[in-house]
């Protein structure tokens, strides 16, 4: 099946206009969208605050689309309960957020949820080793985390490549999914790598960037 026609997109949240989230949902819906990206950011992890678990557990009447809560924050395993009972989906976390990976994995599944665990650009794949036969996505991030808006790094393309070939070679089943600074010229190179999922949030909400472009 062409690689084109099985791409997913999930546009992230955090790049919407907050006084019309509900116009939104409605884009993001018309847009054949696979998912919604939930960024929640401590001001610990990265320097910015955005929204927790009662602004999730309020939108989540807004859509039936599955909500990949993306946790860019500390001590992540204090937070996964709460996340799970507002309407996560999926709760992506950090490798670099947490020491117990697997037993935070195995927890979030606990709940019947899928689990992710994201990288910032700094870590190699090889540090995500141990931990690729357990998650249902990896999360790759092509800008450092903490701001919406940000320029794509293209060096990161490696590293979804690196992942594409491990889980063809050992046959996982983990989803790659790309996170930053993705738009029309720059999605391009990230599904030609092997992302399965384009996060877009700037692009996408400026009307720039969706499946058509690609």
């Amino acid at each position: 099946m062409d690689k084109m026609s099985t791409i997913r997109l999930s546009p992230s949240l955090l790049s919407a206009n907050f006084a019309h989230l509900e116009a939104a949902f409605k884009l993001i819906e018309q847009k054949r969208a696979s998912s919604v990206h939930i960024d929640v950011m401590d001001g610990s992890f990265v320097p910015e605050i955005s929204y927790g678990q009662p602004v999730i557990a309020s939108l989540r009447p807004c859509t039936k689309l599955p909500f990949d809560v993306h946790l860019m924050v500390e001590h992540p395993e204090r937070q996964v309960d709460s996340f799970a009972d507002c309407g996560a989906d999926w709760i992506t976390f950090h490798l670099e957020g947490t020491t117990h990976v697997h037993r935070l994995v195995e927890h979030i599944k606990s709940f019947g949820k899928k689990a992710g665990i994201a990288f910032v650009p700094s870590t190699p794949v090889s540090a995500l080793s141990e931990i690729l036969p357990f998650v249902d996505l990896v999360l790759v991030m092509t800008v450092n985390p903490g701001f919406g808006g940000q320029t794509f790094i293209p060096s990161c393309v490696r590293k979804i490549e690196e992942l594409a070939a491990i889980k063809k070679e050992k046959n996982l089943s983990f989803d790659i999914s790309v996170d930053g600074g993705v738009n029309k010229a720059t999605a391009l190179p990230v599904i030609g790598a092997g992302a399965d999922i384009v996060v877009s949030g700037s692009a996408f909400f400026r009307g720039e960037f969706d499946l058509e472009c690609v």
